[in-house]
Protein backbone atom coordinates (compact mmCIF):
# COMPACT_ATOMS: atom_id res chain seq x y z
CA UNK A 1 0.00 0.00 0.00
CA UNK A 2 1.42 3.78 -0.91
CA UNK A 3 1.37 6.02 1.35
CA UNK A 4 -0.96 9.51 1.16
CA UNK A 5 0.62 12.03 -0.73
CA UNK A 6 -1.11 14.34 2.02
CA UNK A 7 1.40 13.19 4.32
CA UNK A 8 0.33 15.66 7.51
CA UNK A 9 -2.55 16.90 9.20
CA UNK A 10 -2.38 20.53 11.31
CA UNK A 11 -5.85 19.29 13.42
CA UNK A 12 -7.46 23.18 14.40
CA UNK A 13 -10.27 24.05 17.04
CA UNK A 14 -13.29 24.77 14.56
CA UNK A 15 -13.84 28.19 13.14
CA UNK A 16 -9.68 28.87 12.80
CA UNK A 17 -8.80 26.36 10.23
CA UNK A 18 -8.25 29.37 7.88
CA UNK A 19 -5.87 30.67 9.91
CA UNK A 20 -3.74 27.56 10.80
CA UNK A 21 -3.86 27.43 6.91
CA UNK A 22 -2.67 30.98 5.99
CA UNK A 23 0.10 30.00 8.95
CA UNK A 24 0.96 27.03 6.67
CA UNK A 25 1.27 28.89 3.34
CA UNK A 26 3.19 31.64 4.92
CA UNK A 27 5.76 29.25 5.87
CA UNK A 28 5.80 27.96 2.09
CA UNK A 29 4.20 24.58 2.42
CA UNK A 30 1.37 23.76 0.10
CA UNK A 31 -2.25 22.52 2.10
CA UNK A 32 -6.26 21.91 1.41
CA UNK A 33 -8.67 22.84 4.59
CA UNK A 34 -11.27 20.75 5.82
CA UNK A 35 -13.32 20.94 9.47
CA UNK A 36 -11.13 20.92 12.13
CA UNK A 37 -8.03 19.81 9.62
CA UNK A 38 -5.10 21.36 7.59
CA UNK A 39 -3.84 19.05 4.92
CA UNK A 40 -0.06 19.92 4.09
CA UNK A 41 2.06 18.60 1.29
CA UNK A 42 5.37 18.10 3.47
CA UNK A 43 7.80 15.64 3.67
CA UNK A 44 9.10 14.32 7.33
CA UNK A 45 12.04 16.71 7.35
CA UNK A 46 9.60 19.71 7.58
CA UNK A 47 7.69 18.25 11.10
CA UNK A 48 10.21 20.30 12.81
CA UNK A 49 9.82 23.83 10.97
CA UNK A 50 6.00 23.39 11.03
CA UNK A 51 5.85 22.32 14.37
CA UNK A 52 8.21 24.96 15.87
CA UNK A 53 6.07 27.83 14.20
CA UNK A 54 2.22 27.17 14.23
CA UNK A 55 0.18 29.56 16.72
CA UNK A 56 -3.30 28.29 16.07
CA UNK A 57 -2.71 24.62 15.36
CA UNK A 58 -3.31 22.46 18.26
CA UNK A 59 -0.81 18.64 17.07
CA UNK A 60 0.92 17.95 13.96
CA UNK A 61 0.18 14.53 12.90
CA UNK A 62 2.13 12.09 10.48
CA UNK A 63 -0.40 10.89 8.01
CA UNK A 64 0.48 6.95 7.89
CA UNK A 65 -2.48 5.97 5.43
CA UNK A 66 -5.83 6.12 4.20
CA UNK A 67 -8.24 3.65 2.94
CA UNK A 68 -11.57 2.19 3.22
CA UNK A 69 -12.26 -0.38 5.81
CA UNK A 70 -15.62 -1.85 5.95
CA UNK A 71 -14.66 -5.02 8.08
CA UNK A 72 -12.48 -6.13 10.85
CA UNK A 73 -10.25 -8.08 8.30
CA UNK A 74 -9.94 -4.99 5.87
CA UNK A 75 -8.89 -2.72 8.48
CA UNK A 76 -6.53 -5.11 9.88
CA UNK A 77 -4.96 -5.95 6.71
CA UNK A 78 -4.58 -2.25 5.66
CA UNK A 79 -2.46 -1.81 8.91
CA UNK A 80 -0.36 -4.76 8.99
CA UNK A 81 0.70 -3.82 5.10
CA UNK A 82 1.96 -0.50 6.16
CA UNK A 83 5.69 0.44 6.67
CA UNK A 84 5.78 0.39 10.53
CA UNK A 85 9.79 -0.66 10.60
CA UNK A 86 10.45 2.77 8.08
CA UNK A 87 8.65 4.81 11.04
CA UNK A 88 9.40 3.36 14.31
CA UNK A 89 12.24 1.57 16.43
CA UNK A 90 11.64 -2.49 17.81
CA UNK A 91 11.26 -0.37 21.27
CA UNK A 92 8.60 2.20 20.32
CA UNK A 93 6.65 3.02 23.30
CA UNK A 94 3.78 3.12 21.05
CA UNK A 95 -0.24 3.64 21.58
CA UNK A 96 -3.84 3.12 19.50
CA UNK A 97 -6.36 5.61 20.33
CA UNK A 98 -9.90 5.72 18.11
CA UNK A 99 -12.27 7.46 16.75
CA UNK A 100 -15.39 6.47 14.56
CA UNK A 101 -17.81 8.33 12.85
CA UNK A 102 -20.76 7.49 10.36
CA UNK A 103 -18.78 4.26 9.63
CA UNK A 104 -19.64 0.58 9.99
CA UNK A 105 -17.08 -0.22 12.45
CA UNK A 106 -18.32 1.67 15.39
CA UNK A 107 -16.91 -0.12 18.24
CA UNK A 108 -13.87 2.51 18.62
CA UNK A 109 -12.27 -0.31 21.61
CA UNK A 110 -12.48 -3.21 18.97
CA UNK A 111 -11.21 -0.73 16.06
CA UNK A 112 -7.78 0.17 18.66
CA UNK A 113 -7.37 -3.84 19.48
CA UNK A 114 -7.45 -4.76 15.87
CA UNK A 115 -5.25 -1.90 15.11
CA UNK A 116 -2.60 -2.35 17.62
CA UNK A 117 -2.34 -6.12 16.59
CA UNK A 118 -1.82 -5.48 13.51
CA UNK A 119 0.97 -2.90 14.24
CA UNK A 120 2.58 -5.63 16.60
CA UNK A 121 2.78 -8.21 14.05
CA UNK A 122 4.28 -6.03 11.37
CA UNK A 123 6.70 -5.00 13.79
CA UNK A 124 7.52 -8.55 14.48
CA UNK A 125 7.48 -9.18 11.39
CA UNK A 126 10.07 -6.60 9.89
CA UNK A 127 12.18 -7.00 12.54
CA UNK A 128 12.17 -10.96 12.54
CA UNK A 129 11.44 -11.37 15.70
CA UNK A 130 8.05 -13.40 15.58
CA UNK A 131 7.02 -14.24 18.81
CA UNK A 132 8.70 -11.60 20.88
CA UNK A 133 7.42 -9.09 22.92
CA UNK A 134 7.97 -5.46 22.11
CA UNK A 135 9.53 -3.47 25.08
CA UNK A 136 7.87 0.05 24.18
CA UNK A 137 10.56 1.20 25.98
CA UNK A 138 11.91 4.02 23.55
CA UNK A 139 10.38 7.07 21.96
CA UNK A 140 6.92 7.49 22.07
CA UNK A 141 4.27 6.93 19.11
CA UNK A 142 0.78 8.11 20.08
CA UNK A 143 -0.87 6.32 16.84
CA UNK A 144 -4.84 7.20 16.10
CA UNK A 145 -7.26 4.94 13.88
CA UNK A 146 -9.77 7.90 12.77
CA UNK A 147 -12.81 6.41 10.51
CA UNK A 148 -15.20 8.55 8.83
CA UNK A 149 -17.14 6.98 6.58
CA UNK A 150 -15.64 4.29 6.82
CA UNK A 151 -12.00 5.50 5.86
CA UNK A 152 -9.49 4.26 7.80
CA UNK A 153 -7.07 7.49 8.35
CA UNK A 154 -4.11 6.11 10.33
CA UNK A 155 -2.16 9.10 11.86
CA UNK A 156 0.59 9.69 14.47
CA UNK A 157 0.83 12.60 16.61
CA UNK A 158 4.14 14.39 16.36
CA UNK A 159 3.54 17.15 18.83
CA UNK A 160 1.35 16.44 21.69
CA UNK A 161 -0.82 19.92 22.32
CA UNK A 162 0.82 22.59 20.80
CA UNK A 163 -0.88 25.49 23.02
CA UNK A 164 1.62 23.86 26.39
CA UNK A 165 3.76 26.44 24.93
CA UNK A 166 5.79 25.70 28.36
CA UNK A 167 5.70 29.64 29.88
CA UNK A 168 2.20 28.95 31.65
CA UNK A 169 2.92 26.26 34.71
CA UNK A 170 0.25 27.82 36.52
CA UNK A 171 -2.91 29.63 35.24
CA UNK A 172 -6.70 31.11 36.33
CA UNK A 173 -9.48 29.41 37.02
CA UNK A 174 -10.77 29.67 33.54
CA UNK A 175 -7.93 29.56 31.28
CA UNK A 176 -7.35 30.58 27.74
CA UNK A 177 -5.55 28.56 25.67
CA UNK A 178 -2.18 29.74 24.12
CA UNK A 179 -3.87 28.29 20.51
CA UNK A 180 -6.92 30.52 21.41
CA UNK A 181 -5.50 33.33 22.55
CA UNK A 182 -3.41 33.52 19.29
CA UNK A 183 -6.04 33.47 16.70
CA UNK A 184 -7.97 36.07 18.63
CA UNK A 185 -4.98 38.39 18.24
CA UNK A 186 -4.51 37.42 14.36
CA UNK A 187 -7.99 38.22 14.50
CA UNK A 188 -7.48 41.98 15.12
CA UNK A 189 -6.30 44.82 13.30
CA UNK A 190 -3.50 44.75 16.02
CA UNK A 191 0.16 45.67 14.49
CA UNK A 192 3.27 45.26 16.40
CA UNK A 193 3.82 49.35 16.42
CA UNK A 194 0.54 49.64 18.08
CA UNK A 195 -0.37 49.83 21.38
CA UNK A 196 -2.64 46.64 22.79
CA UNK A 197 -4.78 46.39 25.66
CA UNK A 198 -5.03 42.78 27.25
CA UNK A 199 -8.14 43.91 29.77
CA UNK A 200 -8.79 41.12 31.62
CA UNK A 201 -5.06 39.62 31.63
CA UNK A 202 -5.43 36.37 34.17
CA UNK A 203 -2.82 34.48 33.64
CA UNK A 204 -1.37 36.93 30.87
CA UNK A 205 -1.93 34.69 27.96
CA UNK A 206 -3.51 37.07 25.32
CA UNK A 207 -0.59 39.56 26.10
CA UNK A 208 1.83 36.93 26.15
CA UNK A 209 0.83 35.74 23.20
CA UNK A 210 1.08 39.12 21.69
CA UNK A 211 4.21 39.84 22.85
CA UNK A 212 5.74 37.15 21.11
CA UNK A 213 3.86 37.69 18.16
CA UNK A 214 4.96 41.43 18.13
CA UNK A 215 8.68 40.08 18.47
CA UNK A 216 8.43 37.07 15.76
CA UNK A 217 9.17 34.55 18.70
CA UNK A 218 8.13 31.21 17.73
CA UNK A 219 5.32 29.49 19.54
CA UNK A 220 7.21 26.56 20.05
CA UNK A 221 10.31 27.15 20.72
CA UNK A 222 10.83 26.55 24.53
CA UNK A 223 9.06 23.02 24.61
CA UNK A 224 9.39 19.67 23.38
CA UNK A 225 7.86 17.32 20.98
CA UNK A 226 6.92 13.21 20.58
CA UNK A 227 8.74 13.47 17.00
CA UNK A 228 12.02 14.76 18.46
CA UNK A 229 13.04 11.79 19.56
CA UNK A 230 12.14 9.95 16.61
CA UNK A 231 15.19 8.59 14.26
CA UNK A 232 13.06 8.51 11.09
CA UNK A 233 13.41 12.56 11.16
CA UNK A 234 17.10 13.53 10.57
CA UNK A 235 18.25 15.47 14.16
CA UNK A 236 19.53 18.51 12.01
CA UNK A 237 15.88 19.11 10.82
CA UNK A 238 15.31 19.56 14.53
CA UNK A 239 18.71 21.75 14.96
CA UNK A 240 17.78 23.94 11.40
CA UNK A 241 14.35 24.80 13.12
CA UNK A 242 15.74 25.68 16.35
CA UNK A 243 18.58 28.01 14.48
CA UNK A 244 15.79 29.51 12.65
CA UNK A 245 13.70 30.36 15.56
CA UNK A 246 16.53 32.10 17.11
CA UNK A 247 17.83 33.75 13.91
CA UNK A 248 14.20 35.35 13.12
CA UNK A 249 13.18 36.77 16.88
CA UNK A 250 13.51 40.14 17.80
CA UNK A 251 14.45 39.43 21.30
CA UNK A 252 14.46 43.45 22.13
CA UNK A 253 12.28 45.34 19.91
CA UNK A 254 10.05 47.62 21.76
CA UNK A 255 6.48 46.89 22.43
CA UNK A 256 3.29 48.88 23.89
CA UNK A 257 1.54 46.16 25.40
CA UNK A 258 -0.74 46.27 28.62
CA UNK A 259 -2.20 43.27 30.90
CA UNK A 260 -4.89 44.50 33.33
CA UNK A 261 -6.63 42.67 35.96
CA UNK A 262 -8.78 43.77 39.00
CA UNK A 263 -7.20 40.75 40.91
CA UNK A 264 -3.64 41.10 42.39
CA UNK A 265 -2.81 37.71 41.96
CA UNK A 266 -3.42 37.49 38.59
CA UNK A 267 -1.44 40.58 38.21
CA UNK A 268 1.47 38.36 40.19
CA UNK A 269 0.45 35.24 38.00
CA UNK A 270 0.62 36.94 34.39
CA UNK A 271 3.96 38.16 35.41
CA UNK A 272 5.81 35.46 36.21
CA UNK A 273 4.37 33.61 33.20
CA UNK A 274 5.76 36.25 31.05
CA UNK A 275 9.18 35.62 32.81
CA UNK A 276 9.03 32.32 31.68
CA UNK A 277 8.18 32.99 28.20
CA UNK A 278 11.11 35.59 28.05
CA UNK A 279 8.74 38.32 27.68
CA UNK A 280 8.58 40.31 30.64
CA UNK A 281 10.34 43.62 29.69
CA UNK A 282 8.19 43.50 26.64
CA UNK A 283 4.93 44.20 28.90
CA UNK A 284 3.45 46.32 31.30
CA UNK A 285 1.61 44.72 33.99
CA UNK A 286 -1.26 46.93 35.63
CA UNK A 287 -3.45 46.04 38.79
CA UNK A 288 -6.70 47.99 37.86
CA UNK A 289 -10.55 47.74 36.95
CA UNK A 290 -11.34 46.87 32.93
CA UNK A 291 -13.53 49.75 32.76
CA UNK A 292 -11.12 52.55 34.56
CA UNK A 293 -9.23 52.35 31.33
CA UNK A 294 -7.77 55.64 29.82
CA UNK A 295 -5.51 54.85 27.26
CA UNK A 296 -3.13 58.02 26.21
CA UNK A 297 -2.54 56.96 22.29
CA UNK A 298 -5.25 57.70 19.83
CA UNK A 299 -5.30 54.65 18.28
CA UNK A 300 -5.12 50.70 19.49
CA UNK A 301 -6.34 47.71 20.08
CA UNK A 302 -8.53 47.04 23.22
CA UNK A 303 -8.98 43.10 23.62
CA UNK A 304 -10.27 40.71 26.71
CA UNK A 305 -11.51 37.36 27.29
CA UNK A 306 -14.13 38.90 30.08
CA UNK A 307 -15.83 36.86 33.06
CA UNK A 308 -19.18 35.16 31.65
CA UNK A 309 -21.44 32.91 32.43
CA UNK A 310 -19.29 30.14 33.73
CA UNK A 311 -17.05 32.17 35.40
CA UNK A 312 -19.46 34.99 37.73
CA UNK A 313 -22.38 34.24 39.97
CA UNK A 314 -24.82 36.10 38.62
CA UNK A 315 -26.50 37.25 35.57
CA UNK A 316 -26.63 41.43 37.02
CA UNK A 317 -22.79 41.16 37.78
CA UNK A 318 -22.10 40.35 34.07
CA UNK A 319 -24.82 42.98 32.62
CA UNK A 320 -22.62 45.73 34.98
CA UNK A 321 -19.96 44.96 34.02
CA UNK A 322 -20.64 44.71 30.08
CA UNK A 323 -22.37 48.15 30.47
CA UNK A 324 -19.46 49.73 32.27
CA UNK A 325 -17.12 48.81 29.73
CA UNK A 326 -18.70 49.64 26.87
CA UNK A 327 -19.37 53.03 28.37
CA UNK A 328 -15.79 53.80 28.57
CA UNK A 329 -14.47 51.81 25.40
CA UNK A 330 -16.86 54.69 23.54
CA UNK A 331 -14.97 57.44 24.73
CA UNK A 332 -11.87 56.44 22.44
CA UNK A 333 -13.21 55.89 18.64
CA UNK A 334 -9.92 55.11 17.80
CA UNK A 335 -9.53 51.93 19.28
CA UNK A 336 -10.88 48.73 17.50
CA UNK A 337 -12.66 46.32 20.53
CA UNK A 338 -12.45 42.83 20.81
CA UNK A 339 -14.39 40.83 22.94
CA UNK A 340 -14.78 36.84 23.61
CA UNK A 341 -17.85 35.45 25.46
CA UNK A 342 -20.72 32.96 25.84
CA UNK A 343 -23.12 35.86 26.74
CA UNK A 344 -25.57 36.08 24.71
CA UNK A 345 -26.85 39.64 25.48
CA UNK A 346 -23.48 41.08 25.17
CA UNK A 347 -23.95 43.58 22.07
CA UNK A 348 -26.80 44.76 24.47
CA UNK A 349 -25.09 45.26 27.59
CA UNK A 350 -22.22 46.64 25.79
CA UNK A 351 -24.30 49.29 24.42
CA UNK A 352 -24.05 49.10 20.82
CA UNK A 353 -24.05 45.99 17.85
CA UNK A 354 -20.49 44.72 16.92
CA UNK A 355 -19.10 45.43 13.89
CA UNK A 356 -18.41 41.91 12.84
CA UNK A 357 -19.03 38.72 15.34
CA UNK A 358 -17.62 35.00 14.78
CA UNK A 359 -17.94 32.04 16.46
CA UNK A 360 -15.27 30.10 18.39
CA UNK A 361 -14.87 27.94 21.12
CA UNK A 362 -12.89 28.06 24.21
CA UNK A 363 -12.61 24.56 25.05
CA UNK A 364 -15.53 23.19 24.73
CA UNK A 365 -17.85 26.26 25.56
CA UNK A 366 -19.01 27.97 22.59
CA UNK A 367 -18.57 31.22 22.49
CA UNK A 368 -19.11 34.64 19.95
CA UNK A 369 -15.82 37.20 19.63
CA UNK A 370 -17.18 40.31 18.97
CA UNK A 371 -15.41 42.89 17.30
CA UNK A 372 -15.71 46.81 17.09
CA UNK A 373 -13.48 48.31 14.63
CA UNK A 374 -12.06 51.80 15.51
CA UNK A 375 -11.44 54.74 13.33
CA UNK A 376 -8.82 53.66 10.80
CA UNK A 377 -5.19 55.05 11.43
CA UNK A 378 -3.91 57.58 9.51
CA UNK A 379 -0.80 56.35 7.75
CA UNK A 380 1.38 59.40 6.30
CA UNK A 381 2.47 57.51 3.15
CA UNK A 382 -0.96 56.97 1.92
CA UNK A 383 -3.46 59.70 3.85
CA UNK A 384 -0.80 63.10 4.30
CA UNK A 385 -2.10 65.67 2.04
CA UNK A 386 -0.53 67.26 -0.88
CA UNK A 387 0.95 70.16 -0.01
CA UNK A 388 -0.45 73.01 -2.18
CA UNK A 389 1.44 74.70 -4.56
Amino acid sequence: MQMAKRKLIATAAMGIEALVAKEVRDLGYMCEVENGRIYIDAEMEDIPRLNMWLRTADRVKLVVAEFKATTFTELFDGVVALPWTDLMPWDAAFTVDGRSVKSKLFSIRDCQKITEKAIVEAMQRGYRKEGEWLPKSGAKFPIEVALLKDVATITIDTSGPLHRRGYRELHSQAPLKETMAAAMIQLTNWRPDMPFYDVFTGSGTLAIEAAMIGRNIAPGINREYFAQDWTCIPKKAWYAAINEANEKAEWDKPLKIYGIDLDPRMVKLAKDNAELADVRDAITFVHSDAAALKPKEEYGVIIGNPPYGERLQSEEEIIDLYERIGEQYAKYPGYSVYMLTSYEDFEKAYGRPATKRRKLYNGNIETQYYQYFGKRRPRPDRDAKPKSE
